[in-house]
Formats: structure tokens, sequence, C-alpha cells
């Protein structure tokens, strides 16, 4: 029997639903709207879901909050993180409730958090999630630019990856009975 708590952080369970292509990491990088920010305070895991830019020159993932609270308490620190992003796709139904199943894409990050100091990277990470969730906003065009104040108002983080892994499952377009979910 496999030793599971011992696997590569990288290394997927399923190998057949496991994506190498790193252009498709990048690519769902780009794309996910959302990410999951993992981290302990001492023995205590926590998650941070938030906006996100992923900069592709840097090999790194820009992230920002309030300048007080849990997360920049414990980023404070360059800290160890584990990040992911994800799409649901159609579920599938079966004969078996067991069965049942989801489309998914999804990709961890492994890597470290810093709290960024520099003003000029602060600025560019900030407007990096600008351009992300309004890239037909321009600054100074159709809103005002970051200051230097808004700067000293929020906190900004650099996720260094040193590791990734990509997972999807996909079924054909046919498959019967497959649909979306809708609340």
């Amino acid at each position: 029997m496999k030793d599971y708590t011992n696997l590569a952080n990288t290394e997927v369970r399923r190998s057949d639903r496991a994506v190498a292509d790193e252009a498709w990491i990048r690519e769902l990088l780009h794309r996910a709207p959302v990410g999951v920010l993992a981290f302990n305070q001492g023995d205590q895991p926590f998650l941070n879901s938030n906006l996100y830019a992923y900069d592709e020159a840097a090999h790194a993932i820009y992230m920002h909050t309030a300048r007080v609270g849990r997360t920049p308490a414990n980023l404070a620190q360059e800290t160890k993180i584990c990040f992911t992003i994800f799409e649901m796709g159609r579920l599938l139904p079966a004969k078996e409730a067991l069965e049942f199943s989801v489309e998914y894409s999804g990709v961890t990050v492994f890597g470290t958090a810093v709290t960024i100091t520099d003003p000029a990277e602060a600025q560019h990470g900030l407007q990096l999630l600008l351009d992300k969730y309004a890239p037909h906003l321009k600054p100074d065009q159709d809103y005002r630019g970051i200051t230097p104040e808004e700067l000293k108002r929020t906190a900004v983080y650099r996720i260094n990856i040193h590791e990734w892994s990509g997972k999807k499952k996909e079924v054909t377009d046919d498959f019967p009975g497959a649909f979306y979910y809708n609340s």
C-alpha cells in the first residue's frame, strides 16, 4: 500500500488526472477568478480566499489584504504556504450514488509568501490585480491610479512559487446526463 503521508507535494494520487503541461498550468493561473491561500499559525491551519494575479515573468502570485489581521500577522515573516485555484465543470450523474462525479481543473502551488515593503513592487502587484479584474479600465484614464497614501493602507504579498501541480477531469461532450450546477 502506498504511503500517502510521504508523497512529494506535487504528486497527484490519480496519475491519469495529473497535468504536467506547464503552459496549461500558467493559463489556468491567469484565468481562475479566486485563489485560496493556506498557512499555519502555530499548529492551527488557516485559509484565506482572495483575488490574486499571476505574474508569469516573476513566476509569482500577488494578492493583498488589509494591513491588520490574521493573514498579515502570519505572513509578516517569509512563510511556507500552499495556494490553490480551481474551476468546476459539469456534474456527472451515474447509476450508483458513489459513482457520481464532477469535471474540474485545478492547480496547487507550494512556495513562500513575503510581505512587499518596496512601494514600486507593491504598486506593480496591485496594478496586476486591477488589470486582471478590470482589463477594460485604464489607470489615470478611467480611474485615478494608485497613490502612495493608498499603498500605506494595504498589505501586498508575493507568493514565490517553488513548485506546482495541475489536475483535471474531463469527459466527452455527450456524457449522459451531464449538467452544470445551478443553485
